[in-house]
């Protein structure tokens, strides 16, 4: 079956796996059609020939997908194998998604655009040419971002509790890193509508690209050679129909993982990249002995708090942003579902929904973790089974320390004469916050019930990296060091996640990385 709606053009190249004939060979081979894989595959298609393997399918008319007002949907009902967002849960007890849709977890997340932040520009490894950074930042910009027309009530609530409460400067719109509160850009539209990193296909040259989805990539080929070393070659795919196809490289080519940091780091390990050790006791055929493999895995923890309003309230979506002096990032968002953790049930003083009444919330990320963990696989022969993922949250004190400050952030907004609004009232007069699932420490001073309640209320931003670090597994050109024409780029290059949301940054990686590969065979 061949995918086709007018409007879309990049439908006119993209196949269901069960119905493609595959060319024998390619100049490129990009496993993983998501956030940094879109944007490279339309810029390396501009000279080259390129088959893009997706093991999602197209979201089509998904209104869980296309529309805000949606957006909660794929991360609350996200199960294993057919929902645009896979779920997975963490050894920490976490549960977690994956993108599992043509355009990645662009496609399932909850729009926030913000440029990576200086810090992770000096941390990352990876050689920039920052002119370049920037044409690739404008490049993803002309085509999916939108500047907000108007804050609905609970952001611009959010804004002035940001400003009341000493988050400063007012930065006002830009999607630049900067300390203080800013408007921030939005992959939604002005009318709700997602444009997500699938559309920066269609700046591809159709002539160049294959795109076909429900292709799950099994592993990659190499081949060995005394005078040249192990060189990757092509890879093995299949299809729903369980049937396998096997792609080649041409000369001067290469196989490029951007699968993620949970895809990319388990198909090295079943392909024989990994720990030697590990790799033999599980009978995996060892290719080349790299330790670093599935380490360093690393994700911000999220804490915080959702209100039930005492007013019916349309609002949905996410555009303001603050940045504390002590980095952590809040962020608001408003909409039906709370955005509680899934350890602490929900209990409402009301049959929900309840009165119409809408909950509104205020999510907190603790930035730059020191802690890691680590992924392993859990089958040997199956991709489709996720890996084991362990994150080790808090196990450093500083990321807990860290979590308090947020703790306190948080307190000072919900002082403010900006969130008055959102008090009830009781019959003597008396106002008050309802809070749904876990509320903020009664005596903040307790430096026991704050981290108590870290811990209660931990859950993810899904901004998860890690598992094939630069300088571990990749060197500075993301070349999997000791392998021929083999790269990775994806956040599992990343040690940290930029900014306060990293689609901007992975999908500016690719258009980058895309002009530098080009640049490099001219």
């Amino acid at each position: 079956m061949k995918y086709f709606l007018l409007y879309e053009s990049y439908l006119a190249f993209t196949y269901d796996a069960t119905n493609f004939t595959p060319a024998h060979e390619y100049d490129y081979i990009i496993v993983g059609g998501g956030t940094a894989g879109c944007p490279l595959a339309a810029t390396l298609s501009e000279n080259y020939s390129v088959l893009l393997l997706e093991r999602g399918g197209v979201a089509g008319s998904d209104p869980n997908v296309l529309f805000e007002t949606n957006s909660l949907t794929n991360v609350i009902n996200a199960n294993d194998r057919n929902s645009t967002a896979q779920s997975f849960t963490s050894e920490d007890g976490i549960p977690n998604n994956r993108g599992n849709v043509l355009g990645g977890s662009s496609m399932v997340n909850f729009g926030i655009y913000s440029r990576g932040d200086n810090y992770f520009y000096n941390v990352s490894g990876i050689k920039w040419d920052m002119k370049n950074v920037t044409k690739a930042y404008e490049w993803v910009e002309d085509s999916v971002v939108s500047v907000p027309e108007r804050l609905n009530t609970w952001q611009n609530s959010t804004l002035h509790a940001l400003l009341e409460s000493g988050v400063r400067p007012a930065n006002g719109f830009t999607v630049d890193h900067l300390r203080g509160t800013k408007i921030t850009g939005s992959t939604f539209d002005g009318s709700g509508t997602r444009h997500g990193a699938v559309e920066l296909l269609n700046k591809a040259n159709p002539k160049n690209l294959k795109v076909v989805v429900k292709a799950t990539v099994d592993r990659v080929i190499f081949t060995h050679s005394k005078l040249s070393g192990v060189s990757a070659v092509g890879v093995v795919y299949h299809d729903l129909n369980g049937s396998r196809h096997e792609v080649r490289i041409r000369k001067n080519g290469e196989v490029i993982l951007s699968a993620g940091a949970i895809g990319s780091p388990q198909l090295l390990l079943l392909s024989g990249v990994g720990p030697r050790s590990d790799l033999l006791s599980q009978n995996i055929t060892l290719v080349h002995d790299q330790s670093y493999v599935g380490q360093f895995m690393a994700d911000k923890p999220r804490t915080g708090i959702s209100l039930l309003v005492p007013f019916p309230l349309a609002d949905v979506g996410s555009r303001v942003v603050g940045i504390t002096d002590a980095c952590p990032y809040i962020e608001s968002l408003s909409g039906v579902t709370p955005f509680d953790s899934p350890a602490n049930p929900i209990i409402f003083p009301y049959p929900y929904p309840p009165l119409n009444l809408s909950v509104v919330s205020i999510a907190v990320e603790v930035s730059r973790p020191l802690s890691f963990g680590s992924l392993s696989l859990i089958s040997m022969n199956d991709v489709t089974v996720n890996p084991k993922v362990r994150f080790n949250y808090y196990s450093k004190l500083e990321d807990l320390v860290q979590c308090v400050d947020v703790v306190h952030a948080t307190d000072k907004m919900l002082r403010t004469q900006a969130m008055e609004l959102y008090k009830f009232t009781n019959r003597d007069g008396s106002k008050y916050f309802q809070f749904i699932g876990v509320p903020l420490p009664g005596n903040l001073s307790n430096e026991d019930s704050v981290n108590t309640f870290c811990r209660q209320t931990l859950r993810t931003f899904w901004h998860f990296t890690g598992g094939c670090l630069v300088n571990k597994v990749v060197d500075s050109d993301l070349k999997v060091t000791g392998i021929n024409a083999l790269r990775i780029i994806d956040s599992s290059v990343f040690s940290d996640s930029p900014g306060t949301n990293p689609q901007a940054t992975i999908m500016m990686l690719g258009r980058y990385m895309g002009v530098k590969i080009r640049g490099a065979r001219a």
